[in-house]
């Protein structure tokens, strides 16, 4: 093993954050890495959903997007999609976004739909857990790519949250945190501090300065989170102002 393999899979060990960022995408386009490949079915089994919605918005059924957003993401790892990934032409989820377009107009045809309960089996769909979330979609929304990159937001924000949410509860503040989550951006709380204070017996002082540090925690999460599939580090202080934007 190289010097750059060495470095590569020691980062991919010892930290969580490493095992999705982007340059893992990279390299699993160069080499073979067990631990690269491991990284990338779990980004991908994370961020399927923004892909599903992706898929429904282009007027295929639930039974067709299952398939097909299953069989994508099979392919994107068995064909090493991520060998034409360029850092330079953008961020993770737009890479994904476009092999997905690619994969809809020339493999799909080509290759001919996938009978439920066939050979690939890389990512299990459930069916009603997918549409149970899309019946949430706004109606509204026509545009495809908007729909992605909104629930792409939405779907990174809802891991930092369970981050907080297992930080939290860990901590024994779990109702804390569940007092204060719905107050996590924006410049002043759902509810007012004296009446969260007197819920859980704390202290109004107390409720203002675990409000500031639950926001500034969760900023910093968020941040490190969008890094992992930023294209460029220069430009990661702006995503998370951006992804707050889009999810609102």
């Amino acid at each position: 093993m190289s010097e750059r393999d060495t470095e590569l899979s020691s980062e991919l060990a010892s930290a969580h954050f490493a095992t999705t960022h982007w340059s893992v995408v990279l390299a699993a386009g160069e080499r073979e890495l067990p631990q690269a490949a491991e990284a990338l079915e779990k980004l991908c089994r994370a961020y399927w959903y923004p892909l599903y919605v992706y898929v429904r918005r282009q007027g295929n059924s639930p039974e067709d997007a299952q398939d097909l957003t299953q069989d994508f993401l099979s392919r994107l790892l068995e064909k090493n999609y991520f060998a034409k990934a360029d850092r330079d032409r953008g961020k993770f989820r737009t890479f994904l976004l476009g092999s997905l377009k690619n994969f809809l107009v020339n493999e799909w045809k080509r290759a001919g739909r996938l009978k439920r309960g066939g050979d690939l089996t890389f990512l299990s769909i459930d069916a009603n857990v997918a549409e149970d979330r899309y019946a949430t979609e706004p109606a509204i929304e026509s545009n495809p790519d908007a729909a992605y990159e909104q629930r792409w937001a939405v779907t990174l924000i809802e891991h930092v949250l369970a981050t907080l949410r297992r930080e939290y509860s860990a901590a024994d503040k779990a109702r804390l945190f569940e007092a204060l989550k719905g107050s996590i951006w924006g410049d002043k709380s759902t509810a007012p501090y004296a009446e969260i204070a007197g819920h859980l017996n704390l202290t109004e002082g107390t409720v203002k300065v675990s409000m500031h540090r639950l926001r500034q925690r969760f900023r910093e999460l968020l941040r490190a989170e969008a890094a992992h599939t930023d294209a460029q580090p220069e430009d990661v202080d702006d995503e998370p102002r951006y992804l707050i934007s889009v999810a609102s």
